[in-house]
C-alpha cells in the first residue's frame, strides 16, 4: 500500500514538475493571478437579496478589500422554467436560470480589465406546504448565486491582469 502511494506521489510530482517547464503557473502561487485579486476588489454595493447573497460569497472567496485596487460590477438577471408539470397543467418542478454580467475595472485608471457573463441554473421542488416552496424557492436562489459567484471567481482568476503580464 505504502508503495503504491509512493509511486502516485512520484508521479504527480513529474507532471507538476514538466507542467511548470511549459509555463504553467499555479493560480494562487507566488506569481498567479489569484494573488493581485485577493483583498483588492470592491464589490459594487449589492441591490437585492440575490446581489447581497452574490457580493456576499464573493467577499468570501476574495476577501474584503481594505485598499482596493479593482472594482467589480455585477448585473444579475432571474427567470424561472417550469419542469415538472402534472397532467392538471400544475408545475410540480422549477429550475431557477441566472445570468451574471460583471465588469472588473482597474480603480486607478478606470480602465476595463475584463467583462463576461457567466450563467447556471438551480432547481427547487414545489411539492411541499407553501412554507416548504418557499424555502426551497430561497435555497434554489442563495446556491445559483454561489454557482455564480464561484464561476465569476474563475473567469477573473484565468484573466491576465496588467500587474502580472
Amino acid at each position: 500500500m505504502w508503495l503504491l502511494k509512493r509511486r502516485s506521489f512520484l508521479l504527480g510530482a513529474a507532471a507538476l514538475g514538466s507542467l511548470s517547464a511549459c509555463g504553467f503557473t499555479p493560480v494562487y502561487g507566488p506569481q498567479g493571478e489569484a494573488r493581485a485579486l485577493l483583498n483588492s476588489v470592491e464589490v459594487d454595493p449589492p441591490r437585492d437579496r440575490e446581489g447581497y447573497l452574490l457580493v456576499r460569497h464573493l467577499e468570501e472567496r476574495l476577501g474584503r478589500a481594505s485598499a482596493p485596487r479593482f472594482g467589480l460590477s455585477v448585473a444579475i438577471k432571474l427567470d424561472e422554467e417550469r419542469m415538472a408539470i402534472t397532467k392538471d397543467n400544475v408545475a410540480t418542478r422549477f429550475n431557477l436560470l441566472g445570468k451574471a454580467t460583471y465588469a472588473l475595472r482597474d480603480l486607478g485608471s478606470g480602465e476595463v480589465v475584463t467583462t463576461g457573463i457567466v450563467e447556471s441554473f438551480t432547481g427547487y421542488s414545489t411539492t411541499g406546504s407553501t412554507a416548504a416552496t418557499q424555502a426551497a424557492t430561497r435555497d434554489a436562489s442563495e446556491r445559483l448565486m454561489v454557482i455564480l459567484g464561484d464561476k465569476i471567481i474563475t473567469r477573473l482568476m484565468s484573466a491576465k491582469l496588467s500587474s502580472n503580464s
